[in-house]
């Protein structure tokens, strides 16, 4: 490792906010290894983000790369299948393993050394437990938070689909959805939220609006044809968009996490998740926990004065 590039692979599976909770571990190893040839093993459409962020070198489909024989007991393996794996001087794998097959195939295949982290967090917060692995090779980052610091290009891509969307930089970005309808603050105080951030503040407002949030999506038609709407962008292009707002406002969510990697301002809502656990973390980020934990029991006008303190501050 010493007289070459340093090779090393991660493979992350999990949504969107499970693989932004990893970044800090992407990037402890970045750190303590700048030149080093980083590759993710995961979803691509989620994985380029690290990518965008400069912390990996490239990206494969866990599906192309054939992972699936590693979950199975097997001993026998393709000879570029092998090749592979002996590339790299460590893996790190935070796929789910509880019995260890997945490692044991890895060494099997000739994996030098396969640092293993669960993606299951019973104790502490996801980036800490997420971290802890690391520490095998003396990294001790408790407390990091994820972040993203993208290429120029991405942001001028970002920046072309807010002015050709007439959003303005600058703008206060809202994602009214999540992957749990538990999680989900009422649509109908988004839009309120909204007009109310026109009428007291110098920032626009528009909403974000992704696959699985149709029902947020239909409502926002019938209530509020007049706010902006961004619908259906790359996680790559949306961060890109998400880097020039000057504040973001969700639910428990994937794009939550995204929008605190990139260190705007952001107010976070939280019902039934845990925030000490999963909660986005950032320096410039408001976790609002609901009373009982009910979506419906936090107040318009707590969400909003959290906002303004932000943009204030």
């Amino acid at each position: 490792m010493i007289n070459k590039r340093p090779r090393f692979l991660f493979l992350r599976g999990g949504a969107i906010g499970d693989f932004v909770l990893t970044l800090p571990a992407l990037t402890a190893v970045r750190d303590n290894w700048p030149e080093a040839y980083i590759e993710v093993l995961g979803y691509p459409h989620i994985a380029r983000l690290a990518q965008a962020g400069g912390l990996a070198d490239s990206v494969r489909s866990l599906d192309d790369a054939g992972m699936a024989r590693f979950f199975s007991l097997c001993s026998v393996f393709p000879a570029e299948q092998i090749e592979y794996i002996r590339s790299f001087d460590i893996i790190f794998s935070y796929l789910h393993d509880m019995d260890g097959t997945v490692r044991n195939n890895l060494e099997l295949a000739g994996a030098r050394m396969v640092i293993y982290g669960s993606p299951i967090v019973d104790d502490g917060h996801a980036v800490d437990h997420l971290l802890k692995p690391l520490e095998s090779l003396a990294i001790y980052n408790a407390g990091a938070a994820p972040r993203l610091d993208l290429d120029v290009s991405f942001r001028r891509q970002g920046r072309g689909i807010l002015e050709s969307a007439g959003i303005t930089p600058g703008a206060v970005a809202m994602h009214p959805g999540s992957g749990s309808l538990k999680k989900v603050w009422p649509t109908r105080r988004f839009v309120s939220l909204a007009r109310r951030v026109t009428a007291e503040t110098s920032c626009e407002p528009f909403f974000i609006i992704g696959e699985a949030d149709e029902t947020a999506a239909e409502s926002l038609r019938r209530e509020a044809a007049d706010i902006p709407v961004l619908s259906n962008c790359s996680l790559s292009d949306l961060a890109g968009v998400l880097s020039l707002c000057s504040a973001f406002i969700g639910n428990d969510s994937g794009i939550t996490h995204l929008a605190a990697a990139l260190d705007i301002p952001v107010v976070a809502m939280y019902g039934p998740t845990d925030p000490d656990r999963w909660g986005a973390r950032g320096s410039r980020v408001v976790r609002l926990k609901c009373p009982g934990g009910g979506m419906e029991s936090l107040q318009m006008n707590d969400v909003f004065n959290a906002m303004k303190q932000m943009l204030e501050a």
